[in-house]
């Protein structure tokens, strides 16, 4: 453990109650650190209480419209069913409120100190509580705040658009939304809509949504996107939004307007780092935003570390989680640990859902001297008799020197589920002969993984395999 002066009022201070700083304080504590954690809102961070956690509620309230309607093809007769926002969402709040309670009931059994203010660093051993004015000497300084909403660039009307903050907490369903962004929080809200009978209008400046993501994944599931009835427009961007009575106009580029309920900018997330005092302690930023730290989440202020999106890194909760817990072990527990960045699965929970791990075809071309592709879209089982219009897409991305598995996308009912299982494998380095020596499980929409034989495509020098 690492020694701390006595004179110090805690061991280790953490700012930003999240996934991450809740973890680094608990592992920290267990430890035998003296803790203290600052949150200004509420415990639980943007994954608990306004990200991931309310969004898969609101996912899953939204896909109940295809299940009644699939219903009908097995048999079912399904009354007209009636949905209700405002008791989704109360529902919704109820449930935060609890996973609120036990992240705070983990930290005090562990005798970690909860402080609710905003905490301000006042040098690499100082730390400034503004609800009291008090100082606590720190030995550490943990940064775990996190990212917040991007609104975009200054344009006419910005002050009327709505974040992914306001999205889950809306007084009525909108019964008309424009959403601009194509990254997973505006392709996830535009299906949430959708499925509970939203008119839906996406707009993207890019030529295709999802960028980062694997090139024919993005073209299915825009595809599947405008079958269910969502208005994709690319090459657009939100000029200015008009208010006029309680409804808003958006205007695009081209100069085409969208009347809607609420106008929507999922455009991306900062680094949570303004007014937090980085400068006064000399802490370097990264040249594309957020913290610098080196591989052991050490910001350029030796005492001071930052994990979690506030580091821009990989900005998804379980890596968040992982940095929280390594620091704590580096630091508290005698066991020097990086995270390994490297082959981190990740969904987007739109509909039809996104799974994926590992290189995508274009990136493997980039990196790789030969790429063996294998890929299949499938009607699924259940679309059989349901009569829904949609496929299933599965695709391998194999190094083709060595036959390892380098990355796996899949877009389809249970692909989330799915990619955390795989990527095991991708993590261990199986080979896609470990794929094929694996018995298919049948009927099952996964055996398409360990039964595809014949890549569709081969780049680069094949002659020597």
């Amino acid at each position: 453990m690492t020694a701390v002066s006595s004179a110090n009022d805690v061991d280790l201070f953490v700012i930003g109650a999240g996934s991450g700083g809740v973890r680094a304080a608990r592992i920290a504590a267990s430890h035998g650190a003296r803790v203290m954690i600052a949150e200004e809102y509420r415990i639980g961070g943007t994954c608990v209480i306004r990200g991931c956690i309310p969004k898969k509620l609101l996912v899953y309230a939204s896909q109940f419209p295809h299940e009644f309607a699939d219903a009908a093809g097995f048999g079912w007769t399904v009354p007209p069913a009636a949905f209700d926002w405002p008791t989704l969402i109360a529902n919704k709040d109820k449930e935060i409120a609890r996973l609120e309670g036990v992240y705070r009931s983990n930290l005090e059994k562990v005798g970690v100190e909860i402080v609710k203010s905003r905490a301000v660093i006042e040098d690499e051993t100082t730390v400034r509580l503004l609800a009291s004015g008090a100082r606590v000497r720190c030995g550490h300084i943990l940064i775990a705040t996190g990212s917040a909403p991007f609104g975009g660039h200054p344009i006419p009307g910005c002050e009327h658009a709505i974040s992914s903050n306001e999205a889950l907490s809306l007084p009525a369903l909108p019964a008309e939304i424009v959403i601009q962004g194509g990254g997973y929080i505006a392709i996830e809200f535009a299906s949430i809509f959708a499925g509970l009978g939203s008119r839906v209008r996406l707009v993207y400046r890019g030529e295709n949504i999802l960028r980062g993501f694997d090139d024919d994944v993005r073209t299915h599931v825009r595809n599947e996107m405008e079958m269910r009835g969502i208005e994709v427009i690319v090459g657009e961007l939100v000029t200015a939004i008009d208010k006029h009575d309680a409804r808003y106009t958006a205007t695009l580029t081209g100069g085409r307007k969208l009347a809607a309920d609420y106008v929507m900018f999922a455009v991306g997330r900062k680094p949570n780092i303004a007014d937090l005092g980085i400068e006064q302690a000399g802490i370097r930023t990264a040249p594309l935003g957020g913290i610098a730290v080196d591989a052991y989440s050490r910001t350029s202020a030796p005492n001071i570390y930052a994990i979690g999106d506030v580091t821009n890194r990989i900005n998804l909760t379980p890596v968040a989680i992982r940095e929280g817990h390594a620091f704590a072990d580096t630091v508290f527990g005698g066991r020097p640990t990086i995270v390994d960045h490297t082959n981190v699965p990740t969904a987007v929970f739109c509909e039809p859902e996104i799974g994926a791990v590992g290189l995508t075809e274009t990136q493997a071309r980039e990196r790789l001297g030969r790429v063996d592709i294998y890929k299949s879209t499938f009607r699924p089982l259940k679309a059989t008799l349901s009569g829904r219009h949609t496929r299933v897409l599965m695709k391998l991305v194999v190094d083709g020197a060595t036959d390892r598995v380098v990355g796996v996308h899949i877009v389809g009912e249970g692909a989330s589920e799915m990619i955390q299982l795989i990527s095991v494998a991708v993590k261990m380095g199986a080979t896609k002969a470990d794929v094929d020596a694996t018995m298919a499980l049948h009927p099952t929409a996964a055996e398409e993984l360990v039964t595809m034989r014949e890549p569709v495509a081969r780049y680069g020098n094949q002659a020597a395999g």
